[in-house]
């Protein structure tokens, strides 16, 4: 984002050029919106306003009195009423370049923006605001500034997941596609992203809700024993097996299994996973005749399977038995106008567990609220790689190192993870570099310069070095890897997996012998990005 004049830009419409077709064909199927991470009135947190008239051509007022926010799936909308925020408007436009720009004019709204102060007006790029930015209005109300598609998914029972993020309303339509049939389920996520609370959907809307959902994580069953712990074995089977032993399978029976982390699973056990999947018949470790069971099997995982059998660690056949129907889980980096919703549930969750839930209750203008805004802005300015799990966890600190206290304090352990706040990766950027938690600290200290000083050249002189990885890219260049990210959609001579077409990738493949590395040089981008869009477009 770069500071701009003083004057609000007017863009009458939003029109294609040959360089940035793709990306404005893209941005008319989605509409700016503001949602609000953090309000006085904590009930009002969720709530959104449209700001379509930016792709109109005018300008969008920001005040006490206007735009008016609307709960999701409800009609009762109304402005923000709070009198920390000025009546004159800050003023939103588009700019000449497809992006959204924001002017102070007249109000006298302090406005903060990823806690960059802003004075007189800004302009976000078009990839920023689908990033999402952090905007804190008066030190009251924290907003998100992002997109939406201009067709949401349509409602649909909860299934016990929090939030109303496009993704997250995927991710319910999807539940309810599957869970009346049959087939095999296969959920894909990153860690911490609610992987077993999806499972968990799916088995209560199915036919078999009355009957047991077993949860067994494979990461955790020692491989000797994970046959027996499975399937069942008899008396005698191996050493230490003094009696019969029923397995999760046949605990299962008539319900669902859900196999978490799959990807751990020994070849001994992917052998028999693929005859209970084939013929629903499982083997008892020492057992002489095969048993028939019926079991819905949903499986996850937050690793590379494709990757997996290439190294010769997963079987193909299992794959595409487990993957009846596959379920992406989104990172909360991807539903980030969820994050206020997710952070006031678990805070009503856990003050809730120590008697103190008044904490949430209304208070007067004239008293400090027990969560100031400046917190929870900073908390939604974290990109969160333990997604939903680490957020949750941060939250019961929080709450216990609060306890008994008028306001919220920060203790150490939640500073340290704040200190670490950055921008979250663009969702078209990120297929092209592996999720990964913060490295670990050096003993002598990066020394970091400014984006805007890396040059186009440079920068693809970094990530050819670097095999197209961006995290040893970004330490090459010494900047941050979300800064990367942001240069990355500022050079379009920069390939991004996500834009390989079909043919491309096939003649790549061909031109190579099947060489997946080849095509990494060939193509020019990462590896995981690079199998990541194989995958989508079906191509095995």
């Amino acid at each position: 984002m770069e500071p701009t004049s003083g004057l609000t830009v007017e863009f009458p419409a939003w029109q294609d050029s040959a360089a940035d077709g793709e990306r404005r064909r893209r941005a008319r199927t989605r509409l700016p919106a503001l949602t609000i991470l953090y309000h006085p009135d904590f009930h009002r947190v969720g709530e959104r306003a449209m700001l379509s008239g930016l792709l109109e051509g005018r300008t969008v007022h920001l005040s006490r009195l206007e735009p008016s926010f609307t709960p999701p799936q409800r009609s009762d909308p109304r402005p923000l009423e709070d009198r920390h925020i000025s009546r004159s408007p800050i003023l939103f436009s588009a700019s000449m370049d497809g992006g959204v720009h924001v002017s102070l004019g007249e109000s006298r709204t302090r406005l903060s923006a990823d806690g960059a102060p802003v004075q007189g007006s800004w302009t976000f790029s078009w990839p920023e605001v689908e990033r999402g930015i952090v905007l804190e209005l008066g030190q009251s109300v924290v907003l998100l500034l992002h997109t939406l598609s201009s067709n949401l998914p349509a409602a649909s029972e909860r299934f016990g997941l929090i939030g109303e993020s496009e993704a997250i309303l995927r991710v319910r339509n999807d539940i309810r596609r599957v869970a009346d049939l049959e087939v095999p389920v296969l959920l894909r996520g990153e860690t911490g992203t609610g992987k077993e609370l999806v499972a968990r959907g799916i088995h209560q809307a199915s036919r078999r809700h009355q009957n047991p959902c077993i949860c067994v994580n494979m990461g955790a069953i020692p491989s000797s024993l994970a046959t027996s712990e499975l399937f069942g074995s008899v008396k005698g089977s191996f050493t230490g097996s003094v009696r019969d032993q029923v397995g999760h399978f046949q605990r299962a029976h008539g319900g669902t299994l859900f196999l978490d982390e799959i990807g751990e699973a020994s070849p001994e056990v992917q052998v028999m996973l693929l005859r209970v999947l084939e013929n629903g018949e499982l083997q008892k470790v020492g057992g002489l005749e095969p048993q028939k069971v019926d079991v819905r099997l949903i499986a996850a995982t937050d690793a590379d399977l494709e990757r997996f059998i290439e190294e010769g660690r997963f079987r193909a056949p299992l794959l595409h038995r487990l993957a009846g129907y596959e379920i992406l889980i989104p990172p909360l980096r991807e539903r980030r106008d969820d994050f206020g919703r997710l952070l006031f549930h678990f805070l009503r969750q856990e003050l809730r567990a120590i008697g103190e839930e008044h904490r949430l209750a209304p208070v007067r203008d004239d008293v400090e609220p027990w969560m100031p805004a400046s917190v929870v802005a900073r908390l939604a300015r974290y990109t969160w790689p333990g997604n939903v799990r680490q957020l949750r966890n941060a939250v019961r600190q929080i709450v216990i190192a609060s306890r008994s206290l008028e306001t919220v304090e920060i203790g150490p352990q939640i500073e340290r993870l704040l200190r670490q706040a950055t921008m979250p990766p663009s969702s078209v950027a990120v297929e092209t570099a592996p999720i990964a938690p913060p490295p670990p600290r050096r003993a002598e200290p990066l020394e970091y310069r400014s984006p805007s000083e890396v040059n186009e050249a440079e920068l693809i002189e970094a990530l050819r070095a670097t095999h197209w990885e961006v995290k040893p890219a970004a330490e090459r260049l010494g900047i941050s890897r979300p800064a990367l990210y942001l240069l990355i959609d500022k050079f379009p001579s920069v390939r991004k997996a996500s834009d390989l077409t079909r043919e491309e990738i096939l003649e790549a493949r061909a031109a190579c012998g099947g060489d997946l590395e080849a095509m990494v040089t060939l193509l020019e981008v990462s590896r995981k990005g690079l199998q990541q869009r194989m995958t989508q477009l079906g191509i095995v």
